[in-house]
């Protein structure tokens, strides 16, 4: 849904900061995570580098970031600065235009809202100083989360400690801005992930989707107002909160989930990586080694997508609206077009899988949407991103099926 950009500084709450990271995750946004280097004494990187499968900021010095100026590029992508905890230091250098590291300057240098939720002593959060900053920042249009009263870490009894992550996560959503409805009352169907292919009990064949950008489009979906249906491969990628979410394991699987649940959608985005071929007589028990070759016979799964498109070419009228994957290593436009003809589809969305910082198992995508009309270079930038670009794409072939006549 959004990029998130969690902001955590040195205070005992950073603890906490673990759990609202992942109640971010579970509303469907993606979180880059910024520590302070007094942060990391509290929390180790590592676990937000678990949680988020992104690299943890800490440094602005870090080799090679000249290229990309990153907290200039963090401030463009991300939705909303949130800093839990925020302690005295930071909103004093926030208040007072100090960037001596990454997290005051990205603060610097965003124009994404700004959400904080302060945590500290009882009397430091009394203190006229910190109590001035706290109103500069609330007159430049900076939003709080009201630190809770209780037992302190210092011992003491009163206000200042963190608050709880669930309300901190629904400040977050709402610092993001209402939600929007361009597709209430569209039923949305998404595939995600990749499909293992039982060789036997122990080995599959599968490749490596991680299923981000299927997760992706089902919660941009689900933020503008539809009803959503993931039908979900094995990832470990967290899925987004929808509306219901199928998990499958095989290519066999998802036809049957699909095609389940295809007559009542309105829209279906075919984003997963569906294998093509699945071994013909999987073995009962482990195969045993042995010292010559072994010979696997495949045979082709049913084609997902294809049926779709075929069963839609017979019906009468307009159909759901039908979105497919192209996840090519040459030729990839060429490809896309003739994948989107043969398969009667609206748009295939058509991707270069052999780059490194596209495609598979990464955070970022460079696509090319391909329908009737022409084609659209969507250049490398967040999945989240590029989630919105595709719905905004299938937003305006609803609108045009809607004005078309329907077939007799």
């Amino acid at each position: 849904m959004a990029l998130i950009a969690l902001g955590v500084t040195g205070g005992i709450g950073a603890y906490k900061s673990v759990e609202v990271c992942r109640g971010l995750q579970k509303r469907g946004h993606d979180v880059v995570a910024i520590m302070t280097h007094s942060a990391t004494r509290f929390v180790g990187r590592v676990t937000f580098e678990a949680i988020t499968r992104r690299p943890v900021i800490t440094s602005q010095w870090r080799p090679g970031m000249n290229a990309e100026i990153e907290h200039i590029s963090i401030a463009d992508d991300a939705a909303l600065l949130l800093v839990a905890p925020c302690t005295a230091n930071i909103i004093g250098k926030f208040a007072n235009g100090i960037a001596d590291d990454f997290l005051t300057s990205l603060y610097l240098a965003t124009k994404a809202p700004v959400l904080l939720a302060p945590a500290m002593n009882t009397n430091m959060l009394a203190h006229p100083a910190v109590q001035k900053n706290l109103e500069t920042l609330a007159a430049r249009g900076v939003r709080f989360v009201e630190p809770g009263e209780g037992y302190l870490a210092c011992g003491w009894i009163g206000k200042g400690r963190l608050a709880e992550p669930a309300d901190i996560v629904t400040a977050a959503e709402m610092a993001l801005g209402p939600a929007q409805t361009s597709l209430r009352g569209q039923h949305v169907l998404v595939t995600a992930g990749p499909t293992y292919e039982d060789i036997d009990p122990v080995r599959y064949v599968g490749n490596r989707s991680s299923g981000r950008m299927g997760f992706a489009i089902a919660a941009e979906a689900k933020r503008r107002g539809a009803r959503v249906t993931l039908v979900a491969g094995p990832t470990r990628s967290e899925p987004p909160a929808v509306d219901e979410i199928v998990k499958v394991r095989s290519a066999g699987e998802m036809y049957d989930a699909v095609m389940r649940v295809a007559p009542e959608a309105h829209v279906v985005v075919m984003a997963a990586a569906v294998a093509d071929y699945t071994p013909a007589t999987p073995a009962n028990q482990k195969i045993a080694k042995s010292d010559g070759p072994m010979t696997l016979t495949l045979e082709r799964t049913r084609d997902i997508l294809g049926k779709l498109g075929e069963v839609r070419s017979r019906v009468t009228g307009r159909g759901p609206v039908l979105v497919g994957f192209a996840a090519e290593t040459s030729d990839v436009v060429a490809r896309a077009r003739e994948k989107r003809a043969r398969k009667n589809v609206d748009l295939i969305v058509a991707n270069d899988v052999s780059r490194s910082d596209a495609g598979f198992d990464v955070d970022t995508n460079a696509v090319t949407l391909v329908t009737a009309e022409g084609v659209e270079e969507v250049p490398l930038q967040s999945k989240t991103a590029v989630a919105a670009r595709i719905l905004d794409r299938v937003e305006a072939l609803i609108r045009s099926k809607a004005a078309a006549p329907a077939r007799a």
